[in-house]
């Protein structure tokens, strides 16, 4: 055609480097199985080139005698259904027997194999051809909890999970519709399965209860004091829901709410005096005193309205409060991250490359300083700060717009033309501005019983701090960045966006590592005794508190042996088919015969389509659109349509997706009952035309998740020409290695939302491990199109006479394609079935029979140009379909459709039949769980871990006057480190009487605004003394703001007070701690203590004697709460 652009200038070059490509070793992983050869047809017979049919029996003329490399797989092409490993012996049995019924069988009782022989190329098994390994445990994780297995993202538009984060009894997730609870009693339970109760991608997913719809939610912080649970939103309100929700089925309801911030409320922290701080956009930070949301909680629900306007105008702008005459001494960017420094009753504010230290108490700015740890004088105006100034400036932004819009005498293209260069301009700067410090960007903060804040950084930097925002040390152990931090005693766990997660000890050193996801891991939280790991696709996974340790093993190992539990087989039978069209269109009856006839019992079509366009201006313009993002065009939407009307389409298939890069398109229809398992589609293209920059050639790609296994299928079309061969084999090594998948255009809009919490890109793919292309990690390969590899050493009419006769095997001896596979030069370690159809190319157009080969005068020598190949999970050593080798295909038909006229090619169909094993982790979940409560060993392990070490607290009542300070001793009498934490589980005021009234505790624990206890967690060597300060802070008034403003000073009550403070103490690796309860009365000096000495209450004070500890074992904040309950003040 007149209008193909050919890149034959550029075929020297690629002569030159493929040319001096070292030459593999030609080997063979197939397995000779000895069929018996099919006669030799009489090749004396002669068949007319004219004849207007192809015979149907054209199978019978083929000759398997020179095929040296064939394997003929014996796998059951005819069925098409699911196994179930099952217990007994009896029951596999009758499963073994339902699966032979799907296949027909000889008079002798024989299954007879319907499947293909094949041809497999050399080379694979080694580098990146080799298959990717699978096993039933992966041996280099610990063994994980599939809380809720990865879904498709495709389920989960409007609803993907952003955040995670755990109470004593519950899992937490913030999602883009609301939020959802896990209760850890049953964390091991099955999931309601396929068209059960549960949306799609939650049918394997512990039973969890799920909230009324809201706007997305972006941040998330448990309040254990008040049992709440507080989430920030995308509209820029704070939400609060109780932990105790009436389990009746029916979505439950935000509690207290209000509008916080104009834009997302983007982070979020409970102080360490119950104080809630919110972080948004812009620098802003505002804090709400706990007084006002106390109140506003204590409201009813019909008074809610007045609850939240309550709350809304008590805040704190603390930027406000550091701007002084328009100069602000804090950044202006966005906060991000907001982190309690609980040891010291401070807070962290940062943004992506600075950050702030406050006093939690006195909400005083400490210090501001970079991700250097260089202080900064900041001089940042604060457009912010008054909503009024940034209106007035758009009204006079308009008005002078109109203003010389009515004066200018310029024209309208120069105007535009300026508006344009200003435009790029801005966008040169924005860039610019962007990449400054990007390998610097904060992603995570965390905070250590030691005391030491760790942030990661974009580049994968680590980096610690001590508590005044010093830089002490930097850690570097993993190349992509740190997205999360989780912390639980000695160990610091970090989340990587390549989703791996590492381990440290706190000392910085790495414990161990493992990939826990196939995706980012955005979020950590800790409960039950697991470290859960929430996946960007939305999988969590729950880690053991202790890994990596020896039990990791034994519970592999225990796991692994109840394979039969939870291994499922499947059966899926996949129609592929490639069509160089010619520019061309398709009648009908063509599509009928190609695709339409073949697809009654398939699941899942493919169509790989070349030449769909092919002019120049079109090849140029297509180029420059995939510049910016774009594809497609009207001719390749025809094609679409025109295949899924013969599909029919939405009665019985549906399309998944597809991909243009010019001429070559790509599209994939799943039968509708295949849809539930089908999903994650996503889209590549890699031009290779005229420098690798044209899509003349090249290839378009699809991966898919098919049963939780990993499918791709790319089609290629590659140079053209006989002596073009080892341009061809540079064509498909590029494509191999470079091809990268993101999501296809219709996901990608639907998804946006949910990519905004990855707030980290890396260039290396989270697929691929070692600088591994991504489709070598692949189940699956399956390569098809116009490859354009000919018949070599042979004439145009020596070639049109081996048609004739259907001597199919001595065209194959020439076979360039053959040729190249079997020296182990392209597709390396890849599968043809034997060709057993006539070349397809080159054809005239709308002339039917064999007669219609090529007769213009260049007579191009008929060839197999169009071709399907793929691989599957076989390895030399594993060739069943197990949890080790999960895909494993045979050819049930390969065939050309050489009745189809209307291009000079002949459209190609093959038909997979393939065995698919999987996991069910709906029931691989119960097993977990049943190993982990009565295993012997397990739980013996779990008991020596759980050892709490023995500690002795100096007192259990303290009474402090104005300035007072007492100090609290805690001894750790055991060999272990003991970890404490000292929280104030409820206040009260004492009343003329003496006695104190009951005990309310503040936001998540906090203390008294009077009261400082510093430090409040750490660390206690063996055989040391921790001195913990507890000190009386003079504070007598009490501001009230309103919008952001201090209007009214309220004299602190001077009544006697009383908190209850409690002391956790617990183990390096414990989830069990021990509380000590300490009593703290504060007493104004002109007061004087009353005693009653008749009590025999053992919790009333005796004057101001020290008496030793009182320990209770308690196993969470739980206890404390109901045991304050109970408790009787004097």
């Amino acid at each position: 055609m007149d209008e193909r652009i050919e890149d034959d200038h550029v075929g020297d070059l690629m002569m030159t480097v493929t040319n001096n490509t070292p030459h593999r070793k030609t080997q063979s992983y197939s397995q000779q199985l000895g069929i018996p050869p099919i006669q030799r047809p009489n090749t004396g017979r002669k068949h007319s080139l004219d004849e207007g049919g192809i015979p149907k029996n054209i199978d019978r003329f083929y000759d398997d005698s020179s095929d040296e490399d064939l394997y003929p797989y014996g796998n059951f092409g005819g069925f098409s259904g699911r196994i179930n490993p099952v217990g007994s012996t009896g029951e596999r049995t009758e499963q073994l027997g339902d699966f032979l019924e799907g296949h027909s069988s000889d008079s002798s009782g024989e299954i007879r194999r319907t499947s293909l022989p094949e041809f497999i190329a050399s080379g694979g098994g080694k580098g990146i051809f080799k298959v990717p390994i699978r096993s039933t445990i992966h041996p280099g994780q610990p063994p994980g909890l599939e809380l809720r297995p990865h879904p498709f993202r495709e389920t989960q538009v409007g609803g993907f999970l952003r955040t995670i984060a755990c109470t004593e009894t519950q899992l937490w997730a913030g999602q883009e519709s609301g939020v959802r609870f896990w209760n850890f009693t049953d964390i091991y339970a099955p999931g309601c399965g396929v068209g059960g109760k549960a949306r799609r991608g939650d049918e394997e997913a512990a039973p969890f209860y799920e909230s009324a719809p809201t706007v997305p939610t972006t941040c998330l912080v448990v309040d254990a004091g008040n049992r709440l649970i507080w989430t920030g939103h995308k509209d820029g309100k704070v939400r609060s829901w109780k932990m105790d929700q009436p389990l009746d089925g029916n979505p439950f309801r935000e509690g207290l709410s209000w509008h916080a911030h104009r834009g997302p409320v983007l982070s979020m922290v409970m102080s360490s005096y119950g104080d809630l701080w919110t972080g948004g956009e812009g620098g802003v930070i505002k804090i709400w005193p706990w007084e006002s949301i106390e109140k506003s909680l204590s409201l009813t629900l019909e008074e809610r309205h007045m609850a939240a306007l309550l709350v809304e105008r008590s805040y704190i702008d603390l930027k406000s409060q550091v701007t002084v005459n328009g100069v602000c001494s804090i950044s202006g960017s966005d906060v991000k991250y907001l982190l309690l420094d609980n040891t010291r009753a401070k807070v962290w504010s940062a943004g992506q490359l600075s950050f702030a230290l406050w006093d939690a108490r006195t909400r005083e700015l400490l210090k501001v300083f970079n991700v250097d740890g260089q202080i900064e004088n900041r001089v940042d105006s604060s457009p912010w700060q008054d909503s009024s100034v940034e209106d007035e400036m758009k009204i006079k932004f308009v008005s002078t717009s109109k203003k010389e819009k009515s004066q200018s005498s310029i024209s309208f293209l120069q105007r535009s033309r300026n508006a344009l260069m200003g435009a790029a301009d801005a966008v040169r700067r924005v860039a610019a501005k962007g990449s400054f410090g990007e390998e610097k960007r904060t992603e995570a903060l965390v905070l250590t019983i030691d005391g030491m804040i760790w942030t990661g950084c974009s580049n994968g930097l680590i980096v610690q701090w001590d508590g005044n925002g010093n830089r002490l040390q930097d850690f570097h152990h993993h190349f992509s960045s740190v997205q999360c931090f989780c912390t639980f005693g000695a160990s610091l766990w970090v989340g990587y966006v390549s989703g791996t997660i590492q381990v440290f000890d706190l000392e910085g050193k790495l414990l161990g590592g493992w990939v826990a996801h196939n995706s980012p891991v955005i979020k950590m939280a800790v409960g039950a005794g697991y470290v859960f790991s929430l996946a960007n696709h939305g999988g969590i996974r729950g880690w053991s508190i202790k890994s990596p340790s020896p039990l990791d093993n034994l519970v592999r190992s225990e796991l692994a042996s109840k394979e039969l539990q939870y291994r499922r087989l499947e059966n899926v039978k996949i129609l592929t088919g490639t069509w160089n069209v010619g520019q061309g269109r398709a009648s009908h009856d063509s599509l009928i015969s190609w695709l339409g006839s073949a697809a009654t019992d398939i699941g899942i079509v493919v169509v790989g389509l070349q030449e769909v366009e092919m002019g120049a201006g079109f090849l140029a313009m297509s180029a420059a659109k995939e510049t910016v993002g774009l594809e497609g065009s009207s001719i390749g939407q025809w094609w679409l349509d025109t295949i899924g009307k013969t599909l029919d389409e939405g009665s019985t298939f549906e399309r998944v997706g597809s991909r243009q890069l010019a001429g070559l398109l790509i599209a994939v229809w799943v039968r509708n009952s295949l849809t539930p398992y089908v999903g994650d589609v996503d889209a590549a293209a890699v031009p290779c035309g005229f420098g690798r920059a044209i899509g003349n050639k090249g290839a378009v790609g699809l991966r898919m998740r098919v049963h939780d296994r990993i499918m791709c299928f790319v089609n290629c079309h590659l140079a053209a020409h006989l002596d073009a061969v080892n341009r061809r084999n540079a064509d498909f090594d590029h494509i191999y290695r470079t091809m990268i998948f993101t999501r296809t255009n219709t996901a990608a809009v639907a998804v946006s939302s949910a990519t905004q919490l990855l707030r980290a890109t890396n260039p290396v793919s989270a697929h691929s491990e070692d600088g591994r292309p991504e489709l070598s990690e692949a189940d699956m390969v399956v390569f098809l199109g116009d490859f354009n590899y000919r018949l070599h050493g042979i004439s145009y009419d020596e070639a049109r006479d081996f048609v004739s006769q259907r001597c199919f095997d001595w065209l194959r001896e020439r076979d360039q394609l053959r040729a190249e596979m079997k020296a182990g030069k392209v597709f390396q370690g890849m599968r043809e079935g034997i060709i057993r159809f006539p070349p397809t190319y080159k054809f005239e157009r709308h002339q039917a029979g064999l007669g219609g080969y090529d007769s213009s005068e260049k007579k191009r020598i008929p060839a197999w140009c169009d071709r399907i190949l793929y691989r599957d999970s076989r390895s030399a050593s594993v060739s069943e379909c197990s949890l080790e080798c999960p895909v494993v295909s045979s050819i049930f038909q390969y065939e050309a459709c050489m009745d189809v006229t209307d291009s000079d090619h002949k459209p190609v169909r093959c038909i997979y039949c393939v065995d698919i094993a999987h996991v069910d982790e709906s029931i691989k979940r119960q097993e977990f769980g049943e190993i982990m409560r009565s295993n012997e060993r397990i739980r013996s392990m779990l008991e020596e871990l759980n050892d709490v070490p023995e500690t002795i607290v100096s007192t259990n009542n303290i009474i402090l006057q104005n300035q007072d300070t007492s100090i609290l001793r805690i001894t750790n009498k055991s060999t272990k480190e003991a970890m404490f934490e000292v929280i104030c589980v409820g206040q009260s005021t004492v009343k003329e009487d003496g006695q104190a009234s009951e005990h309310v505790p503040r936001g998540s624990f906090g203390f008294p605004r009077w009261l400082e206890v510093t430090p409040a967690a750490g660390i206690i060597k063996p055989g040391q003394i921790s001195e913990v300060s507890v000190h009386h802070e003079e504070f007598h008034a009490l501001e009230e703001f309103v919008d952001g403003v201090p209007q009214n000073w309220w004299c602190e009550d001077t009544r006697d007070k009383e908190v209850i403070l409690v002391v956790n103490v617990r183990g390096s690796y414990t989830i069990y701690r021990k509380c000590h309860r300490i009593r703290v009365r504060h007493c104004f000096p002109s007061k004087t203590l009353r005693i009653d000495s008749k009590s025999s209450d053992s919790r009333r004070f005796q004057g101001n004697v020290l008496h030793r500890a009182d320990f209770r074992q308690l196993n969470s904040s739980c206890d404390v709460a109901n045991d304050l309950r109970s408790l009787q003040s004097p």
